[in-house]
């Protein structure tokens, strides 16, 4: 739970400082292209979460690669997280941020159940579909339910949508039974 609150509370900060300087899509490029960096070159993602390194080496190496490359607000944004020992969940914070863009932006997240995996194209019309049921612009990752026999189930934004051959049985089971 104190995860979260880091990741909300910096991911927070990082986005007023972006929509203060009008560089919200430019930071969310970057701090995307900063994780695959360290994705990338894993000793230098071991090197700035590695506790017996001082913060003063970490934030040296980091203006090396990064001074000229990034915006310094997201440069600053890196060198807090080294000093604050927050740097550890700057993978979780960058996902916080970019959903608080897209949020903000009009889009929600949401998940469609299935028993196979859906094609790209499938997932693009339930979200085109979704999208005008729920009056909002929604981004949907599918998931599979191995107990569904049949159809698909959107869950968005607390809604659940089950149009799944289960759901139908149920359906008709209780309309026999009330009969």
């Amino acid at each position: 739970m104190a995860e979260l609150t880091i990741d909300l509370t910096y991911a927070t900060a990082l986005y007023e400082a972006a929509k203060e300087t009008g560089k919200v899509d430019t930071i969310t490029e970057e701090a995307s292209q900063v994780l695959d960096i360290f994705k990338q070159e894993p000793d230098l993602d071991a090197f700035v979460k590695y506790p017996g390194i001082s913060a003063g080496e970490k934030k040296s190496v980091l203006e090396n690669i990064f001074d000229g490359r990034i915006y310094d607000e997201l440069l600053n944004f890196l060198c807090i997280l080294i000093d604050k020992g927050r740097i550890i969940h700057f993978e979780r914070i960058v996902k916080t941020y970019s959903k608080m863009v897209e949020r903000e932006e009009g889009f929600s997240y949401g998940t469609v159940y299935s028993v196979v995996p859906l094609s790209e194209d499938r997932i693009a019309e339930l979200e085109a579909e979704s999208s005008k049921l729920f009056r909002i612009n929604v981004k949907l990752s599918n998931e599979i339910d191995p107990d569904l026999i049949g159809g698909i189930k959107l869950m968005v934004e607390g809604k659940l949508l089950d149009a799944s051959v289960r759901k139908k049985f149920d359906d008709l089971g209780s309309q026999i039974n009330s009969n």
